[in-house]
């Protein structure tokens, strides 16, 4: 059942305090994380062309912002901290809001989080080892301090945000600017391997990967200021930016390895700047790499929370993650609960041996269900509501959302194909979620806002 408010913090409720800049500065530092620095190789291994590896950047971009339109309306039409939880919840019941939002705590952001710190650790000790188990022991440090710093208010963590995007936006502009140097002088004798056979499709699912994230800005439709207006802005400029910079570095690694270099390689942007600067460049670009997944977590750590808390409201077993500090301006309990989960996920992946890959697979699948249902959300409430204002409408509807589902249908597939026994755990916690709705389930709900 619904918890009545009590005291100041749980009366207290998010207020529209960030710019159109924050909302790009989290969705690009979201997306640009470890992936444009670990898919490039996996995807040359999959074509045999250079135009088509690019196209197929060009591709994950267009599909990214045709999700970016249909997110755009649900977005400005019910704004709203919850984000996808939200429109889940009008367009299906509360039930599977409830199992988006365990999904969410569980498995897809704090799975997210634990991947990035993994990502964080790998690199922060190849520079500098730390302790017996150095990767485990950077990723739980980067948990625990950029949840405190999520946690100390909304500004420290939209400033923290800021700064290390432009810092891994400037890191990348020196790998295309090192491209540009060896245009031309594209390395000879690199022994190339024949693309596997029928793989654009797995190409495909590691471009996607790589794109992953910018839907993040719809929790923050309740803490946006004009966001009637400015959450298409931000999105379509999000999206855009990171598709030129995706584009432009992957040109880099053209240029300066050639597709046989970068499908032989497995630290394309190390190899790239040691041919320009030596064992400087490579040590400079796994601090790059180390930037940008912290920014990737503090940007998921940021929005997680938002829907812990959405959940808390609705659920009175969970009601703690429902209240928002009003001095702080932070979900203070749910920023608590998910850094938990997030800090026992980076122990399993310590004891697998193999973090980062354990937890890509551990979202995966779930995360491209509750995607597609967010899809489908849009005509059901299409149909359900037409009269509720919809300051910005999807073109070419039906037409646009169909594709976004249909993506999100191959990739749920293709991640089920791909990711194996990490695929598996990710979905048999997602159904411990089940009992625990059982347990939680409310009493009928009040009118929805």
């Amino acid at each position: 059942m619904s918890v009545p408010a009590r005291g100041p913090e749980a009366a207290a409720a998010p207020r529209p305090t960030l710019s159109v800049v924050d909302a790009v500065a989290l969705i690009v530092g979201i997306v640009i994380g470890a992936g444009i620095f670990r898919t490039p190789s996996a995807i040359a291994a999959h074509v045999s062309d250079p135009g088509v590896f690019l196209l197929l950047w060009f591709l994950g971009g267009l599909v990214s912002l045709v999700g970016a339109l249909c997110y755009a309306e649900l977005a400005t039409a019910y704004p709203h901290a919850g984000g996808d939880y939200h429109y889940l919840r009008r367009a299906f019941g509360p039930d599977i809001a409830f199992l988006f939002g365990w999904a969410r705590m569980t498995v897809i952001q704090t799975g997210s989080i634990a991947s990035l710190a993994y990502v964080f650790g790998d690199y922060m000790a190849s520079l500098l080892p730390l302790g017996s188990h150095p990767a485990a022991l950077y990723a739980a440090s980067a948990v625990l301090g950029l949840t405190l710093v999520n946690v100390l208010g909304v500004r420290p963590g939209a400033w923290t945000q800021n700064v290390l995007t432009a810092a891994k936006i400037g890191g990348l502009l020196a790998v295309v600017l090192a491209g540009t140097a060896l245009l031309g002088q594209s390395p000879s004798g690199v022994p190339d391997v024949r693309p596997a056979d029928g793989a654009l499709g797995l190409a495909l699912v590691f471009v996607l990967y790589t794109y992953g994230g910018w839907n993040e800005a719809a929790y923050l439709s309740a803490e946006l200021r004009d966001v009637r207006r400015n959450m298409v802005r931000a999105l379509v400029v999000g999206v855009g930016l990171i598709t030129a910079l995706y584009v432009l570095t992957n040109m880099a690694y053209l240029w300066g390895l050639g597709l046989a270099g970068v499908r032989a390689s497995d630290v394309v942007a190390a190899d790239l700047l040691r041919r320009v600067l030596g064992p400087p460049g490579a040590a400079f670009v796994s601090l790059l790499i180390a930037v940008a997944a912290l920014g990737g977590v503090n940007g998921t750590v940021w929005t997680g929370a938002r829907t812990n808390y959405a959940l808390g409201r609705d659920f009175s077993a969970l009601a703690f993650l429902g209240r928002w500090h009003a001095r702080l301006e932070t979900p203070t309990a749910a920023l608590g609960v998910q850094g938990a989960i997030a800090l026992a996920l980076v122990v399993f992946g310590a004891w697998t041996r193999r973090g980062f890959e354990t937890m890509v697979a551990y979202t995966a699948p779930v995360f491209w269900f509750f995607f597609l249902l967010t899809g489908l959300a849009l005509f059901v409430l299409r149909h359900r509501e037409p009269d509720v204002p919809r300051p910005f409408r999807v073109p070419l509807y039906p037409v646009t959302p169909l594709v976004f589902c249909t993506v999100c249908l191959y990739m749920l597939h293709a991640s089920l194909a791909y990711a194996g026994t990490g695929a598996l755990a990710g979905v048999l916690v997602l159904l411990t979620g089940i009992p625990v709705l059982v347990l939680a389930r409310r009493r009928p709900s009040d009118p929805l806002p």
